[in-house]
Protein backbone atom coordinates (compact mmCIF):
# COMPACT_ATOMS: atom_id res chain seq x y z
CA UNK A 1 0.00 0.00 0.00
CA UNK A 2 2.96 2.30 0.50
CA UNK A 3 2.63 4.03 -3.26
CA UNK A 4 -1.20 3.61 -3.57
CA UNK A 5 -3.30 6.55 -3.70
CA UNK A 6 -6.52 4.71 -3.19
CA UNK A 7 -8.00 2.98 0.07
CA UNK A 8 -6.82 -0.31 0.74
CA UNK A 9 -11.03 -1.65 0.50
CA UNK A 10 -10.58 -0.38 -3.64
CA UNK A 11 -8.79 -3.58 -3.89
CA UNK A 12 -10.69 -5.97 -2.41
CA UNK A 13 -10.87 -9.58 -4.43
CA UNK A 14 -14.10 -8.78 -6.27
CA UNK A 15 -13.93 -9.17 -10.69
CA UNK A 16 -11.04 -7.16 -11.46
CA UNK A 17 -10.15 -4.61 -8.75
CA UNK A 18 -6.97 -5.63 -8.33
CA UNK A 19 -6.16 -4.04 -11.91
CA UNK A 20 -6.95 -0.80 -9.73
CA UNK A 21 -3.57 -0.86 -8.31
CA UNK A 22 -0.59 0.96 -9.34
CA UNK A 23 1.37 -2.65 -9.98
CA UNK A 24 5.18 0.07 -10.57
CA UNK A 25 4.52 0.70 -6.64
CA UNK A 26 3.94 -2.71 -5.18
CA UNK A 27 7.35 -3.90 -3.36
CA UNK A 28 8.35 -7.11 -3.21
CA UNK A 29 8.46 -8.95 0.06
CA UNK A 30 10.10 -11.53 1.91
CA UNK A 31 7.88 -13.86 4.16
CA UNK A 32 8.91 -15.00 7.35
CA UNK A 33 5.73 -16.99 8.82
CA UNK A 34 6.02 -17.58 12.74
CA UNK A 35 2.69 -20.02 12.58
CA UNK A 36 1.72 -22.53 10.51
CA UNK A 37 -1.64 -22.46 9.73
CA UNK A 38 -3.14 -19.45 7.21
CA UNK A 39 -0.54 -20.38 4.58
CA UNK A 40 -0.31 -16.91 3.76
CA UNK A 41 3.27 -16.97 2.94
CA UNK A 42 2.50 -18.47 -0.48
CA UNK A 43 -0.86 -16.39 -1.16
CA UNK A 44 -1.36 -13.27 -3.59
CA UNK A 45 -4.19 -11.82 -1.18
CA UNK A 46 -4.53 -10.96 2.77
CA UNK A 47 -7.50 -10.49 4.69
CA UNK A 48 -8.16 -7.59 6.48
CA UNK A 49 -11.22 -6.20 9.02
CA UNK A 50 -12.44 -2.87 8.71
CA UNK A 51 -13.21 -2.02 12.26
CA UNK A 52 -15.32 0.53 11.31
CA UNK A 53 -17.36 -2.20 9.95
CA UNK A 54 -17.02 -5.03 11.84
CA UNK A 55 -16.37 -7.06 8.50
CA UNK A 56 -13.35 -9.09 6.65
CA UNK A 57 -12.68 -8.32 3.48
CA UNK A 58 -10.34 -10.61 0.76
CA UNK A 59 -7.63 -8.19 -0.83
CA UNK A 60 -5.94 -9.40 -3.51
CA UNK A 61 -3.23 -8.41 -5.98
CA UNK A 62 -0.90 -10.76 -7.89
CA UNK A 63 1.95 -8.93 -6.88
CA UNK A 64 1.35 -9.28 -2.93
CA UNK A 65 2.66 -12.73 -3.54
CA UNK A 66 5.93 -12.76 -1.52
CA UNK A 67 9.24 -13.12 -3.75
CA UNK A 68 10.78 -14.82 -0.77
CA UNK A 69 9.52 -17.72 1.60
CA UNK A 70 11.73 -18.47 4.71
CA UNK A 71 10.22 -21.51 6.39
CA UNK A 72 12.37 -22.50 9.68
CA UNK A 73 10.30 -24.35 11.70
CA UNK A 74 11.99 -23.00 14.70
CA UNK A 75 10.33 -20.03 14.36
CA UNK A 76 7.01 -21.81 15.48
CA UNK A 77 8.43 -23.32 18.57
CA UNK A 78 7.24 -20.78 20.44
CA UNK A 79 3.53 -20.78 19.51
CA UNK A 80 1.61 -21.74 22.49
CA UNK A 81 -0.40 -25.18 22.88
CA UNK A 82 -3.69 -23.12 21.95
CA UNK A 83 -2.41 -21.07 19.03
CA UNK A 84 -0.32 -24.60 17.63
CA UNK A 85 -4.20 -26.14 17.69
CA UNK A 86 -5.80 -22.92 16.04
CA UNK A 87 -3.35 -22.20 13.15
CA UNK A 88 -2.99 -26.02 12.83
CA UNK A 89 -6.88 -26.36 12.36
CA UNK A 90 -6.71 -23.55 9.98
CA UNK A 91 -4.84 -25.50 7.39
CA UNK A 92 -6.81 -28.41 7.97
CA UNK A 93 -9.83 -26.24 7.25
CA UNK A 94 -8.08 -25.28 3.92
CA UNK A 95 -7.39 -28.73 2.73
CA UNK A 96 -10.92 -29.82 3.59
CA UNK A 97 -12.77 -27.60 2.12
CA UNK A 98 -10.42 -27.20 -0.90
CA UNK A 99 -10.32 -31.17 -1.30
CA UNK A 100 -14.80 -31.00 -1.14
CA UNK A 101 -14.86 -27.44 -3.43
CA UNK A 102 -17.38 -28.84 -6.45
CA UNK A 103 -14.66 -26.76 -8.36
CA UNK A 104 -12.50 -28.19 -11.52
CA UNK A 105 -8.66 -28.39 -10.07
CA UNK A 106 -6.89 -31.54 -9.89
CA UNK A 107 -3.46 -30.42 -9.07
CA UNK A 108 -5.04 -28.08 -5.82
CA UNK A 109 -7.11 -31.23 -5.11
CA UNK A 110 -4.04 -33.58 -4.67
CA UNK A 111 -2.00 -30.81 -3.04
CA UNK A 112 -5.20 -30.59 -0.30
CA UNK A 113 -5.64 -34.33 -0.17
CA UNK A 114 -1.61 -34.57 1.16
CA UNK A 115 -2.16 -31.81 3.13
CA UNK A 116 -4.73 -33.42 5.39
CA UNK A 117 -2.51 -36.09 5.61
CA UNK A 118 0.36 -34.35 7.39
CA UNK A 119 -1.95 -32.96 9.68
CA UNK A 120 -3.21 -35.55 10.56
CA UNK A 121 -0.03 -37.00 11.61
CA UNK A 122 1.59 -34.15 12.88
CA UNK A 123 -0.54 -31.86 14.48
CA UNK A 124 -0.89 -33.79 17.12
CA UNK A 125 2.57 -33.62 18.12
CA UNK A 126 3.36 -30.57 17.69
CA UNK A 127 0.71 -29.78 20.22
CA UNK A 128 2.11 -32.03 22.92
CA UNK A 129 5.39 -31.09 22.36
CA UNK A 130 6.04 -27.81 20.93
CA UNK A 131 9.69 -28.50 20.63
CA UNK A 132 9.52 -31.37 18.14
CA UNK A 133 11.34 -29.50 15.41
CA UNK A 134 9.60 -32.56 12.47
CA UNK A 135 6.27 -31.82 13.43
CA UNK A 136 7.24 -27.93 13.23
CA UNK A 137 7.89 -28.44 10.21
CA UNK A 138 5.54 -30.36 8.41
CA UNK A 139 2.78 -28.22 9.82
CA UNK A 140 4.74 -25.53 7.87
CA UNK A 141 4.27 -27.81 4.95
CA UNK A 142 1.03 -28.50 5.44
CA UNK A 143 -0.08 -24.76 5.90
CA UNK A 144 1.70 -24.14 2.24
CA UNK A 145 0.19 -26.91 1.13
CA UNK A 146 -3.26 -25.56 2.22
CA UNK A 147 -3.16 -22.19 0.57
CA UNK A 148 -1.88 -23.48 -2.33
CA UNK A 149 -5.08 -25.88 -2.55
CA UNK A 150 -7.51 -23.04 -1.69
CA UNK A 151 -7.22 -21.91 -5.44
CA UNK A 152 -9.63 -23.97 -5.95
CA UNK A 153 -11.86 -22.35 -3.37
CA UNK A 154 -13.68 -22.43 0.14
CA UNK A 155 -16.83 -22.89 1.75
CA UNK A 156 -18.79 -22.39 4.67
CA UNK A 157 -16.51 -23.15 7.10
CA UNK A 158 -14.68 -19.70 6.20
CA UNK A 159 -17.94 -18.19 5.33
CA UNK A 160 -19.03 -18.63 8.52
CA UNK A 161 -15.93 -18.44 10.48
CA UNK A 162 -15.10 -14.93 8.82
CA UNK A 163 -17.88 -12.86 10.22
CA UNK A 164 -17.81 -13.87 13.49
CA UNK A 165 -14.29 -13.54 14.03
CA UNK A 166 -15.07 -9.79 12.78
CA UNK A 167 -17.55 -9.50 14.98
CA UNK A 168 -16.29 -10.96 18.15
CA UNK A 169 -12.31 -11.11 17.56
CA UNK A 170 -12.68 -14.69 17.70
CA UNK A 171 -9.51 -16.63 16.42
CA UNK A 172 -9.93 -17.63 12.64
CA UNK A 173 -8.60 -21.19 12.74
CA UNK A 174 -10.23 -21.73 16.18
CA UNK A 175 -13.59 -20.98 15.06
CA UNK A 176 -13.04 -22.80 11.73
CA UNK A 177 -12.49 -25.83 13.92
CA UNK A 178 -15.84 -25.77 15.81
CA UNK A 179 -17.81 -24.65 13.01
CA UNK A 180 -16.35 -27.57 11.26
CA UNK A 181 -18.40 -30.46 12.03
CA UNK A 182 -21.30 -28.79 11.18
CA UNK A 183 -20.36 -27.75 8.09
CA UNK A 184 -19.59 -31.55 7.14
CA UNK A 185 -22.89 -32.79 8.16
CA UNK A 186 -24.83 -30.09 5.76
CA UNK A 187 -23.04 -30.75 3.33
CA UNK A 188 -22.80 -34.44 3.30
CA UNK A 189 -24.87 -35.13 0.47
CA UNK A 190 -23.00 -33.63 -1.84
CA UNK A 191 -19.50 -34.68 -0.36
CA UNK A 192 -19.58 -38.04 0.73
CA UNK A 193 -18.18 -40.26 -1.88
CA UNK A 194 -15.23 -37.41 -2.19
CA UNK A 195 -14.81 -37.77 1.67
CA UNK A 196 -15.06 -41.62 1.59
CA UNK A 197 -11.85 -41.43 -0.73
CA UNK A 198 -10.20 -39.20 1.45
CA UNK A 199 -10.83 -41.37 4.56
CA UNK A 200 -9.34 -44.40 3.07
CA UNK A 201 -6.16 -42.67 1.74
CA UNK A 202 -5.43 -40.82 5.45
CA UNK A 203 -5.86 -44.47 6.80
CA UNK A 204 -9.36 -43.72 8.58
CA UNK A 205 -11.91 -46.78 8.45
CA UNK A 206 -15.25 -46.40 8.06
CA UNK A 207 -15.81 -44.25 5.18
CA UNK A 208 -17.68 -40.51 5.95
CA UNK A 209 -18.56 -41.45 9.56
CA UNK A 210 -14.62 -42.54 10.38
CA UNK A 211 -13.81 -39.32 8.94
CA UNK A 212 -16.19 -37.11 10.83
CA UNK A 213 -15.63 -38.82 14.20
CA UNK A 214 -11.85 -38.68 13.66
CA UNK A 215 -12.75 -34.53 13.37
CA UNK A 216 -14.78 -34.71 16.38
CA UNK A 217 -11.70 -36.38 18.14
CA UNK A 218 -9.21 -34.20 16.70
CA UNK A 219 -11.02 -31.34 18.21
CA UNK A 220 -10.93 -32.67 21.75
CA UNK A 221 -7.60 -33.92 21.82
CA UNK A 222 -6.33 -30.32 20.65
CA UNK A 223 -9.05 -28.69 23.50
CA UNK A 224 -11.21 -26.86 20.75
CA UNK A 225 -14.36 -25.42 22.35
CA UNK A 226 -17.70 -27.43 21.32
CA UNK A 227 -19.71 -24.53 20.43
CA UNK A 228 -19.12 -20.88 19.66
CA UNK A 229 -21.08 -19.85 22.52
CA UNK A 230 -18.23 -21.17 24.79
CA UNK A 231 -16.22 -18.47 22.74
CA UNK A 232 -18.14 -15.36 23.50
CA UNK A 233 -20.64 -15.29 20.49
CA UNK A 234 -24.03 -14.86 20.79
CA UNK A 235 -27.63 -15.12 19.15
CA UNK A 236 -28.27 -11.97 19.14
CA UNK A 237 -26.43 -10.94 15.58
CA UNK A 238 -27.47 -14.06 13.57
CA UNK A 239 -29.12 -12.53 11.07
CA UNK A 240 -26.36 -9.92 11.00
CA UNK A 241 -23.71 -12.53 10.33
CA UNK A 242 -26.10 -14.67 8.32
CA UNK A 243 -26.08 -12.00 5.25
CA UNK A 244 -22.22 -11.35 5.51
CA UNK A 245 -21.57 -15.08 5.05
CA UNK A 246 -23.78 -15.14 1.96
CA UNK A 247 -21.79 -12.06 0.94
CA UNK A 248 -18.42 -13.76 1.85
CA UNK A 249 -16.59 -15.15 -1.25
CA UNK A 250 -15.83 -18.45 0.60
CA UNK A 251 -19.81 -18.98 0.14
CA UNK A 252 -19.21 -19.68 -3.22
CA UNK A 253 -17.20 -22.63 -3.11
CA UNK A 254 -19.54 -24.49 -0.78
CA UNK A 255 -20.40 -28.00 -2.33
CA UNK A 256 -24.31 -27.09 -1.06
CA UNK A 257 -25.33 -23.39 -2.28
CA UNK A 258 -25.93 -21.37 0.63
CA UNK A 259 -29.38 -20.02 1.53
CA UNK A 260 -30.47 -17.85 4.32
CA UNK A 261 -32.07 -20.68 6.09
CA UNK A 262 -29.29 -22.72 5.71
CA UNK A 263 -26.67 -20.40 6.70
CA UNK A 264 -29.54 -19.42 9.78
CA UNK A 265 -29.51 -23.02 10.69
CA UNK A 266 -26.19 -23.86 10.49
CA UNK A 267 -24.95 -20.32 12.60
CA UNK A 268 -27.63 -21.70 15.30
CA UNK A 269 -26.33 -25.57 15.11
CA UNK A 270 -22.76 -23.58 16.05
CA UNK A 271 -23.28 -21.45 18.45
Amino acid sequence: MAGQTRPVWDFEDIGDWWTRADASKIAPNVAVPTTAGTGSEVGRAGVLTNSETHVKKIIFHPQVLPSVVICDPELTVGMPKAITAGTGMDAFAHCLEAYSSPFYHPMSQGIALEGLRLVKEYLPRAYQNGSDLEARAQMMSAAAMGAVAFQKGLGAIHAVSHPVGAIYNTHHGTTNAVVMPAVLKMNRPEIEDRINAAAAYLGIAGGFDGFFDFVMDLRAELGIPERLGEMGVGTDRIDEMVAMALEDPSAGGNPVKLTVANTKALFEACI
